[in-house]
């Protein structure tokens, strides 16, 4: 298996590899760049309690057990990530304390807040595409498109907060061209698979994404780890709200 793989897998999932025989900022930004793909895999394997018949509160429950088993097989790391900056970025501090609040292991009151309101808007969303017949199809595709807002922040658009840690590891790694290539392909395959409604998910989850990036470089200078899964995780629930809003109208 080759390194770039087995780092994309052990950094951002909790299914157990062979620790990589090189670790740098090359084989980091291979790993990110494969991010996309990784994402589409643990869709498939997230989304197979959705493929169940369910509608109405059998849909609501069969989306919460979609959510936890992603939330299972990604440790929770992206999560704790969204709640970490939302914490920095509510104390109001300057840059450097901001970070300092971020990288500590407790949970203030926002970042609890936007959590549970970030898993409430996932699960709802949906389980309103269950209803549409699409839950599996929308759990795959905003998971690559989560990760496909990752490789976006990975380019040089966005410079390192802190000169440790996954930020400066990644910072700067990705090519625009791959970044580029996989937003397009991800907008293709939403609209094939969706019609109407997963190209403007596509549109709106990438977007999310670039707005924690740019929020993050405006507060914080740059990105970090926490930045990284906030990004994941606000792309990935902008394009579930969407599709839900969408798919009865344009699916």
């Amino acid at each position: 298996m080759p390194d770039a793989l087995r780092l994309a897998i052990g950094t951002l999932t909790r299914i157990p590899v062979p620790a990589p025989g090189e670790v740098s900022r090359s084989s980091a930004g291979r790993a990110m760049c494969l991010a996309p793909a990784l994402a589409a895999g643990l869709g498939l394997v997230c989304g197979l309690p959705l493929l169940l018949p369910g509608d109405g509160d059998a849909a609501l429950l069969l989306a919460v057990i979609a959510i936890a088993l992603l939330a299972w097989l990604t440790r929770g790391l992206h999560l704790d990530g969204l709640a970490d900056l939302a914490d920095a970025l509510a104390s109001g501090k300057p840059p450097a304390a901001a970070l300092v609040i971020a990288r500590k292991s407790d949970i203030g009151p926002f970042g609890v807040l936007v959590l549970v309101l970030s898993l409430l808007l996932q699960v709802a969303a949906l389980a309103v595409c269950v209803d549409q017949g699409e839950g599996y199809l929308a759990l795959v595709g905003t998971l690559v498109l989560s990760r496909v807002a990752l490789t976006w922040a990975c380019t040089r658009a966005w410079p390192a907060a802190r000169p440790e840690g996954l930020g400066a590891m990644v910072a700067g790694t990705v090519p625009w061209l791959a970044a580029l290539a996989w937003t397009l392909a991800a907008l293709l395959g939403c609209s094939l698979l969706l019609g109407p409604a997963g190209g403007i998910a596509s549109l709106i989850a990438v977007g999310a994404g670039l707005l924690v990036l740019l929020t993050a470089r405006r507060r914080l200078g740059g990105v970090t780890g926490d930045v990284l899964g906030a990004t994941i995780e606000c792309a990935m629930t902008a394009g579930l709200v969407t599709l839900a809003l969408t798919l009865p109208h344009l699916g």
